[in-house]
Order: C-alpha cells, then structure tokens, then sequence
C-alpha cells in the first residue's frame, strides 16, 4: 500500500478500525457485521451497503485480501486484514492510545483541583 493510500485512511473511522480489527481471522461479510457489533459492545451496527462499501475500498487499498469463498456457502466471500492493514491498526491503536492517555491526563487534573 503506498504513502497515499495510508493517508486516505487515516485516521480511521470507528467502523473501518472494527472491520479491520475484526478481519484478524478470515470472516464473510455476516461474520464481520456480528463481529463488529460484539466488539464494539453494539455502537457499531453494519447494514450491508455500509459493509460492502467499506470492504470495496479497502481491499483496492491493500488494506484486506479475498481469501476466497466460503466452502460451507460459495456465495459468502472471505476476506482478511493484509499485513498493510494491520500496519494501519497498529498505528491507530497508538494513536488512540496517545489521545486517551492525554485525556486522562487532563480530566484526572482537572478532578484534583
């Protein structure tokens, strides 16, 4: 995935993170929508237009493979996170790190005072 690609990306929006995060281990688009919803505690529910979309623009972007179909269901297709995508995540989740330890920092301040 080049530089460009990346900077289309980032930073991530709550539902990319998810489905990238939940792409770790090879899933179909069911899957990934139950997935996501069980990760993020139910704040991300994904309908199928939302899902396919997303999951178009990211594997144009490197960001995930098709692994093939399901061989219980050859209609559903798998997808997984690529090493680029997980590059992604990893920078993400510092990112996310970096801002909540901030926040803390500052909330934990300000309850003191």
């Amino acid at each position: 995935m080049g530089k460009r690609a990346l900077q289309s990306l980032c930073p991530l929006t709550e539902t990319t993170f998810f489905i990238l995060l939940a792409l770790t281990e090879p899933l179909h688009g069911y899957g990934i929508m139950q997935k996501v919803s069980e990760m993020s505690d139910g704040r991300v529910n994904l309908g199928p237009g939302t899902l396919y979309g997303a999951l178009s623009k990211l594997e144009k972007l490197g960001a995930i493979t098709f692994q093939g179909e399901d061989p219980e269901n050859p209609r559903r297709k798998v997808y997984q996170v690529s090493e680029e995508g997980k590059q992604i995540l990893q920078i993400e989740t510092r990112r996310i790190a970096q801002m909540a330890s901030v926040a803390t920092g500052i909330l934990e301040r300000e309850e003191q005072e």
